[in-house]
């Protein structure tokens, strides 16, 4: 994360903290162990600071660090959560990149979750899959697809903002076919009365905007930009995490580099393209929440 010149200026001045967690990383990437979790929040603990907070994850691998730093709040607050991917398996049941959705809303303050984004297979036959699609019959998860296809469903109709059930099939609501600003007008007017956290997930662009280690959507950065200033028009953010960013997969035990060989398109971008690529994110992401801060 250093090496993109922006986060580094940053941290150089001193308006931002860096938490080294570089050691960490083997038993944080795509499944955080108990220890290493334990030790982040330690490190995080030291470099607290006052106010809002966004949070630089760096790779998609550790989105599901988004958990330990919602668990951190102790306020009502309301998750936006941007992705490719809805990141809500109930299985394996640690605290995973795929799984993190269902950890954050078993939070008591945690509201509801609003996923936009997902555009790939992880919306074909979820049932399969062990999606919690209980969380959406309930009201305490939203899923809005840019671009899915319907597909079979087995259990019980499910019947929300994002998706609808006809003849025993799952009709995805497609974002890429309607108006981005009437969208986030409708969803802003339906927003629980308590604070924003937004958990960003660069991979929810296309790879002429970010480069990262997972398959990509079909969003801009002006989609997300454009949200997050409707969104902060309408509740306080209270925070914020960023991920998506390109690193090369090491990995020291077989069990996580089985995952990330099965579960990804097996892809090496140039790390000195990917890094002025995710560099430029970046930047416009800070200086979004900047502008709605000031």
């Amino acid at each position: 994360m250093s090496s993109q010149p922006f986060l580094a200026g940053l941290a150089a001045s001193g308006e931002a903290d860096l938490v080294d967690a570089r050691d960490l990383a083997p038993r944080l990437r795509i499944v955080a162990s108990r220890g290493a979790l334990r030790s982040l929040d330690a490190r995080l603990n030291e470099a607290a600071s006052q106010g809002a907070n966004i949070f630089f994850l760096g790779s998609g691998d550790f989105h599901h660090l988004a958990f330990p730093l919602l668990r951190r709040f102790d306020q009502r607050v309301t998750v936006i959560h941007f992705d490719n991917h809805p990141d809500w398996v109930r299985f394996p049941g640690s605290v995973n990149c795929g799984s993190w959705i269902n950890k954050a809303l078993a939070l008591s303050h945690v509201e509801k979750i609003i996923t936009i984004g997902p555009s790939g297979d992880d919306l074909a036959q979820p049932e399969l899959k062990t999606a919690n699609l209980e969380a959406i019959r309930q009201g305490r998860l939203e899923v809005h697809a840019w671009r899915a296809a319907e597909t079979k469903l087995w259990g019980a109709a499910v019947d929300a903002p994002g998706v609808r059930t006809e003849g025993g099939r799952l009709v995805w609501r497609n974002l890429a076919n309607e108006s981005w600003s009437d969208f986030l007008d409708d969803l802003c007017a339906r927003l629980p009365d308590c604070g924003l956290w937004l958990s960003i997930d660069k991979d929810v662009v296309g790879a002429d905007e970010a480069i990262t280690n997972w398959d990509q959507g079909g969003m801009s950065l002006d989609h997300v930009v454009e949200a997050i200033e409707k969104l902060a028009a309408h509740r306080p953010i209270l925070g914020a995490d960023i991920c998506g960013d390109y690193s090369p997969p090491r990995f020291r035990d077989p069990f996580r580099a089985f995952l990330s060989y099965t579960d990804r398109p097996n892809s090496r971008p140039s790390p000195i393209n990917a890094t002025a690529v995710n560099d430029t994110a970046n930047r416009r992401l800070f200086n979004a929440f900047e502008k709605v801060a000031a």
